[in-house]
C-alpha cells in the first residue's frame, strides 16, 4: 500500500529539540553515546538471561529480558534518525517514514505498558501466592503473557495509524519535535480533526491510566500483604524488588500519562518529557533492574568469565 496516496504531503519537516547549532553538535555526541549504552546495557540484560538456564526458567527474569528486548525498540524508533538529524539542515522525514514511526511507538509503547502489569502480577503471586507460584506463572503462562502483550501493542498502534493515515494533508508540514507523534501530527490535517483526535488520543490515555492503575493496585496489595506477614527478610527482598518496579513504571507513565492526557497542552516540556520516555527510559531500565538484583550481577559475571575463558 502506497501511503502517500492518501495525502498531498509528500514529507514533514521535523523542528528536532533545538535550532543552535552549537548545542545540536553536542547533543549529536550526547545522545549518541546514549543511544549505544542503552542498546549494550539491554542487550546484555537480554543475552544474561538467554545464556543462564536459571534466570531462563525464571517467570520474572524471562518477563524482563522481553522488556529489555522491547526497550532496544523504543529506543530504536525515532532516536537514530534524531542523531543523524543534528548534523543536517534541514530534518525531513517521508510521510511514510512519519506513520512508521508513530505505528512502532505505539506498538512497542503499548505492548511494554501491558508486559510491565504482567510483571507486577508476577511479583503479586509471588509474594502473596508463593506456594501456587510455579503452577500459576509457568511458562505457558508467561508465554502468553507476552504474547498478549504483543496483540494489545499491535491493536493500539494498527488502530491509531488506519485513523492518521487517512487524514487529508494538504498543506501544513511542520512538526515541532524530533519524530512524529500522534496529537502533533493530526494538527496538521486539513480538516477539523479535533473530536478525531480526542477519540484517537483518548485510546492512548485510556491504555496508559488503566496500565498504570494497575500497576499501582498491584503494588498496594503486595505491600500491605508483606506488611500483615511482618516477615523482616521476606519484607526486606519484597520491599526492594517492588521499589525497582515502582520506579520504572513512574519513569515510563510519568511522562506518557502527562503527553496522552493533556494532549493538547502547548508546553514545551512535552517535547522534553518525549526525550525522557523514548531515549532516558529504556536507559535506565537495565541499570534499575540490574544494579539491584543480586542474580543478575552473578550471572554476568559468570558470563563475563565464560567469555574470558572462551577467549
Amino acid at each position: 500500500m502506497d501511503l502517500q496516496n492518501y495525502s498531498l504531503v509528500s514529507e514533514f519537516v521535523l523542528h528536532g529539540l533545538c535550532t543552535s547549532q552549537q548545542l545540536q553538535n553536542f547533543f549529536f555526541i550526547f545522545f549518541s553515546g546514549i543511544y549505544v549504552a542503552s542498546m549494550l546495557g539491554n542487550l546484555l540484560v537480554v543475552v544474561t538471561v538467554i545464556s543462564d538456564p536459571h534466570l531462563l526458567s525464571s517467570p520474572m527474569y524471562f518477563l524482563l529480558g522481553n522488556l529489555s528486548f522491547l526497550d532496544m525498540w523504543l529506543a530504536s524508533f525515532a532516536t537514530p534518525k534524531m542523531i543523524r538529524d543534528f548534523l543536517r539542515d534541514q530534518k525531513l522525514i517521508s510521510f511514510g517514514g512519519c506513520m512508521a514511526q508513530i505505528f512502532f511507538l505505539h506498538f512497542t509503547g503499548g505492548a511494554e505498558m501491558v508486559l510491565l502489569v504482567s510483571m507486577a502480577y508476577d511479583r503479586y503471586v509471588a509474594i502473596c501466592k508463593p506456594l501456587h507460584y510455579m503452577t500459576m506463572m509457568s511458562r505457558q503462562t508467561c508465554i502468553k503473557l507476552v504474547l498478549v502483550s504483543w496483540v494489545i501493542g499491535f491493536v493500539h498502534s494498527i488502530s491509531q495509524v488506519a485513523f492518521t493515515v487517512n487524514l487529508p494533508y494538504c498543506g501544513p508540514n511542520e512538526v515541532d519535535s524530533f519524530f512524529c507523534d500522534l496529537p502533533l501530527v493530526i494538527k496538521l490535517a486539513c480538516m477539523d480533526t479535533y473530536i478525531l483526535g480526542i477519540l484517537m488520543i483518548s485510546d492512548s490515555g485510556l491504555l496508559s491510566m488503566s496500565c498504570f492503575l494497575l500497576l499501582m493496585i498491584s503494588y498496594i496489595v503486595i505491600l500491605l500483604t508483606v506488611r500483615q506477614r511482618h516477615a523482616a527478610g521476606g519484607a526486606s527482598k519484597a520491599l526492594s524488588t517492588c521499589s525497582a518496579h515502582i520506579m520504572v513504571v513512574t519513569l515510563f507513565f510519568g511522562p506518557c500519562i502527562f503527553i496522552y492526557v493533556w494532549p493538547f497542552s502547548r508546553f514545551s516540556v512535552d517535547k522534553l518529557l518525549s526525550v525522557f520516555y523514548t531515549i532516558f527510559t529504556p536507559l535506565l531500565n537495565p541499570l534499575i533492574y540490574t544494579l539491584r538484583n543480586k542474580e543478575m550481577k552473578a550471572s554476568m559475571k559468570k558470563l563475563r568469565k565464560r567469555q574470558v575463558t572462551f577467549h
